[in-house]
């Protein structure tokens, strides 16, 4: 078979490692030819693609990023996307094509396939919040390090008595800002799916005051946003292509807000992209080489439609379209549970 492959949406730990199992099994498991287009849907608009040989993606394995590159490139935003995806998958002499990517990318896949292009998905986010798969791979690796970064955090918050604020990554999902801040020690954790009051945010602070607790971590998503009604506003930035805001400010708003409402010193730390970069956590190498193991398995079994998921212990193969059917947020309950340990 001729396969290719692209990796959409926002880079992640554990895409090359995707990659790499796909090729290497492509190629001496079934003997396929490989390529891969560059930036995400963009390559396969353009016809922009790179062979996929066992040489060329030596050493992938614990590298960062993406050796293809990535976009947020929506064919649908154009009049004549799916012709010319049409196109390069005929010009190309396609068999199928394998997308790496989270919701929108991988929205686009089922779209694809139900207009008769053959594509499997294999499940990305940092955010861990696509639907159908128990955890996805990148978000360990974000989690690591959201949570070394409270750890490092914690010590110049107690040196200097201040409240620092921690800003991790989720857009509407909580689970970097949950679990990096229950394993960080946080004081206070704002998710996207439970608006916050600001005015218990700082009681929370204060008690710690009053306990003779002089400092105070705050772990804040990006997505984090008050209650309506409430004196506190956030401005959002520009869209992308998939509709989504660019977010990116919650930080700074919540250091001004407790400053001004409790007169403690604050300051903001922005993780950013840092949760993206560098070497993925061995978990998330051997979870992304599993999904492409199956991936491309699912290829020569003609599971077109579907995408990998790990479901308990196992790979098992999901429909596209319930895998993009609605975003795997933190239940309220689940938050409720740590409620506890804040303040």
């Amino acid at each position: 078979m001729r396969i290719g492959l692209l990796t959409g949406g926002g880079d992640c730990p554990g895409l090359n490692a995707v990659i790499r199992a796909v090729v290497r099994k492509g190629i001496d498991g079934h003997g396929d030819a490989l390529i891969g287009f560059r930036d995400g849907w963009r390559g396969v608009l353009e016809d922009s693609f790179m062979e996929l040989t066992i040489e060329s993606t030596r050493g992938i394995l614990p590298r960062g990023g993406t050796i293809l590159g990535s976009s947020r490139t929506n064919p649908y935003k154009r009049d004549d996307g799916v012709e010319r995806v049409r196109a390069t998958f005929a010009g190309q002499n396609l068999d199928g094509l394998i997308a790496i990517g989270g919701e929108d990318t991988l929205g686009v896949a089922n779209r694809l396939n139900e207009d008769g292009l053959h594509v499997i998905g294999v499940p990305k986010t940092i955010d861990n919040d696509l639907g159908a798969t128990d955890v996805t791979f990148g978000f360990d690796t974000a989690l690591q390090v959201a949570t070394e970064a409270i750890d490092r955090l914690h010590t110049t918050a107690e040196s200097h008595n201040r409240i620092l604020v921690v800003e991790v990554m989720g857009r509407t999902a909580g689970w970097i800002a949950l679990h990096s801040g229950i394993a960080g020690g946080a004081d206070v954790i704002l998710i996207p799916e439970i608006p916050f009051d600001i005015d218990e945010v700082c009681r929370l602070i204060r008690r710690r005051h009053e306990r003779g607790r002089y400092f105070s971590i705050v772990v804040a998503a990006e997505g984090a946003v008050p209650k309506e009604g409430t004196t506190m506003t956030l401005a959002a930035g520009e869209m992308d292509e998939f509709g989504h805001p660019r977010l990116g400010g919650i930080g700074y708003a919540l250091e001004r807000e407790i400053e001004q409402r409790t007169g403690f010193e604050t300051r903001a730390t922005v993780l950013g992209h840092v949760q993206r970069g560098g070497t993925p956590t061995a978990f998330d190498r051997v979870l992304a080489t599993r999904l492409g193991l199956r991936a491309i398995d699912a290829a020569h079994e003609g599971a077109w439609g579907m995408m990998t998921a790990l479901r308990s212990a196992d790979i098992e193969l999901v429909a596209l379209a319930d895998a993009v059917a609605d975003v795997k947020r933190v239940p309220a309950q689940e938050y409720a549970r740590y409620g506890v340990l804040f303040g």
